[in-house]
């Protein structure tokens, strides 16, 4: 049960993460002028608020699943 939210949210946030690099990424004009820091942190916080809107349920995951 938790297994299966725990990879449900995973998926989820990896894809969140790299909407939100690529989102991040799209904003400079060339890519030497992209701060990478910035990406990577963004990534993760929004990996992170992912991993958070996954507590409150997953449809991907069945009310009795989890």
């Amino acid at each position: 049960m938790f297994k299966k939210w725990l990879r449900a949210a995973t998926i989820r946030a990896i894809k969140t993460a790299a909407q939100t690099a690529v989102a991040t990424i799209g904003t400079t004009a060339v890519i030497y002028d992209v701060d990478w820091r910035m990406v990577v942190g963004t990534a993760a916080l929004a990996a992170l608020l992912s991993y958070l809107t996954s507590l409150a349920g997953l449809p991907e995951v069945k009310d009795d699943e989890q």
